[in-house]
């Protein structure tokens, strides 16, 4: 690419040339590589009885089996496939409902219409985020992953809604947000060509954070038996490894390395946002 396209795409080249993000992303992209082509890698289905119990990982069975003889590696990647699915629709939905309240709240901020959507948004701040989950949860006879993502992203954006309100508060009043008001555009047009453009690369960072929040709320669910009825996730993996006693018993491949990548998995995504504040950010950025 040429030199003008970089520096027309300033904070795109500090993002791509980023140590912190280049690390994250290729974490990241092989764990997402394993949620892909993992279960080409296993000639069982994860409900399946695969082998003997108890087995230690080994080449044909690479994290081992459970006590009942179902192949791990097998499981945790399909899990693997439906917790990154559930995390990223709950993560968009809740970074949606948070954009869409805080552009309206901060562009109308002082008045009536402010006070009513903060109103609303501060009844879910104060609501016990997984007690309300588990109630919600625990009502639902049949829960599948778009029911699990409308759940957790319910109760996911009200901390996006107040810092885009406050991000959209510093903006209205620019010179160029005054020359599109005086010109008399609309108000969706305003907040899409003047505020929303200006702050896409915040947006994509709260984005990453409500993907990484909504995976670990799910996980939670999960963990706790009011995770989806039909299929398997990574929590699911882990809720069964600790009723089974795994860590006991001696079969730490049961609930450690499930659990070890979902950390991984988690860290990497952390790395990314970090990169990416220090490149969007000209006083952070690395010299």
């Amino acid at each position: 690419m040429t030199s003008e396209f970089w520096k027309e795409h300033e904070n795109l080249y500090y993002a791509l040339t980023n140590k912190k993000v280049i690390f994250g992303l290729v974490v990241f992209s092989l764990v997402i590589m394993l949620a892909i082509f993992g279960p080409l890698l296993t000639p069982y289905d994860y409900e399946e009885y695969a082998g003997d119990p108890y087995l230690a990982p080994s080449a044909k069975h690479f994290f081992g089996t459970t006590i009942m003889g179902k192949d791990v590696f097998t499981r945790t990647v399909y899990g693997l496939r439906s917790t990154i699915l559930v995390g990223f629709i709950a993560g968009t939905i809740a970074t949606l409902i948070g954009c869409i309240i805080g552009f309206l709240a901060g562009y109308f901020g002082g008045t009536l219409f402010d006070e009513l959507l903060m109103m609303f948004t501060n009844i879910f701040v104060v609501i016990p985020q997984l007690a309300l989950l588990i109630v919600i949860s625990a009502f639902l006879k049949a829960r599948g992953i778009v029911v699990m993502s409308v759940i957790v992203a319910a109760t996911a954006w009200p901390w996006t809604a107040r810092a885009v309100r406050s991000q959209t508060l510093s903006l209205k009043n620019q010179e160029y947000v005054n020359l599109s008001r005086i010109s008399g555009l609309g108000v969706m047009r305003i907040l899409k060509d003047d505020i929303a453009s200006n702050m896409f690369s915040y947006v994509f960072m709260v984005f990453i954070q409500q993907f990484n929040g909504t995976m670990l709320a799910t996980v939670q669910l999960e963990f706790l038996g009011l995770g989806p009825t039909r299929g398997i996730s990574l929590g699911l993996v882990m809720q069964d490894a600790v009723n089974w006693n795994a860590i006991q018993l001696g079969m730490w491949w049961w609930s450690i390395i499930p659990g070890l990548i979902l950390t991984i998995m988690i860290t990497a995504l952390y790395f990314v946002n970090t990169g990416l504040d220090a490149a969007f950010n000209p006083r952070l950025r690395e010299m």
